[in-house]
């Protein structure tokens, strides 16, 4: 009797174990339907909304911006009643960029979906971390609110252009298989206005452009890559330009694309063997002894771009929130010498290899 009901334990404990968690997969093919796809896509792994760009103050100083909202399911049951289970996790980046400081402002939070204190909804962009916010008004301008320990921002960005699909009518392949893939879509030229204050300074009002992505994914990145390196660029002719590589865990580049669409609205496309990376001058971080190439020429077909830093120090450590370390920052871009626009570059897998 004793090793029947043992092994019924035993047969009961099997069956009651969680299946693996299942995502929902990004498929080519699918149209990107708005204002549907401006907010959040429960189902899927992993997505963010992700804001950068440049500034001034009355003064004319410069200053760049980073506002990101992250959703990530876990692997909990989504029919889990309680509403302690951590289905849903949102996070939150934000960081200032002041060259008179020499080195980067930044904050993070993290939390479970719930509580009327922590959600990102569907229908449209609506984003909640306590009191960081990001939030789609019916006219398509955003409001942007993120009070920190050292920095805080309350601004409002106004689209002049319409949305920017990246890859293929937004199906952005990320590697040579299918399932390396995320939807993904910009909103280049945003024009921004509002304030910003760091520290206990008071708030300065502060003018400029900024550029979101709103990408989602449940397997973007293949097993042997390590990280990967993007440019999002508001040219100063109108242009916008987004470029990016995956770097493989053993050096190279496992898959690469770009697209430039010019203030007219026509769009260029450039394939893997188009795009080029390439170091002009690198940085060590003293904090976690990474190396990265902060200055970087990126040729697309015959044109060249000249990248170059706003300041050298401007990694992000945000180990308590994603696990992950990554260089944020606002950069000059020239083309072919002669300056061009401001953008952003992000490398991200230059301290240990990323974790989506």
């Amino acid at each position: 009797m004793t090793r029947l009901l043992l092994l019924w334990l035993l047969l009961a404990a099997a069956c009651c174990q969680a299946a693996p968690p299942t995502f929902t997969p990004v498929t080519p093919g699918r149209t990107l339907v708005f204002p549907a796809d401006f907010g959040a896509h429960p189902e899927f792994r992993t997505e963010w909304w992700y804001v950068t760009g440049w500034l001034r103050t009355p003064d004319g100083k410069p200053l760049g911006f980073q506002v990101t909202f992250f959703r990530s399911r876990t692997g909990n049951d989504q029919a889990n009643p309680s509403a302690f289970a951590a289905k849903q996790l949102i996070i939150g980046h934000a960081a200032l960029s002041d060259p008179a400081l020499g080195h980067l402002l930044h904050d993070e939070r993290s939390a479970r979906e719930g509580f009327g204190l922590a959600w990102a909804r569907t229908g449209t962009t609506d984003v909640r971390l306590d009191d960081w916010t990001m939030v789609r008004a019916a006219d398509g301008s955003y409001r942007v609110s993120v009070h920190a320990r050292e920095l805080a921002f309350d601004l409002r960005l106004e689209p002049g252009q319409p949305v920017l699909l990246q890859g293929e009518r937004g199906f952005s392949q990320k590697g040579r298989a299918p399932r390396n893939a995320s939807y993904y879509y910009s909103q280049p030229q945003l024009k921004v206005s509002g304030s910003a204050s760091r520290r206990s300074g008071a708030a300065v009002a502060v003018t400029g452009t900024a550029w979101l992505d709103h990408e989602w994914s449940s397997e973007a990145l293949q097993e042997d890559a390590a990280g990967w390196d993007w440019l999002g660029a508001n040219l100063d002719d109108g242009s916008a330009l987004m470029a990016f590589q995956i770097r493989a865990k053993r050096g190279g580049t496992l898959w690469a694309h770009a697209t430039v669409r010019n203030a007219a609205g026509a769009v260029a496309q450039y394939a893997a063997d188009q795009v080029r990376f390439t170091p002009q001058a690198r940085w060590t971080s003293p904090r976690t002894g990474a190396v990265y190439p902060v200055a970087t020429d990126l040729a697309l077909g015959g044109t060249t771009w000249q990248l170059r830093p706003l300041q050298q120090d401007q990694e992000l450590d945000s180990r308590r929130s994603t696990g992950a370390v990554y260089w944020e920052g606002a950069v000059n871009v020239l083309k072919d010498g002669v300056p061009a626009g401001h953008g952003y570059l992000e490398m991200t897998g230059y301290v240990a290899p990323l974790k989506l």
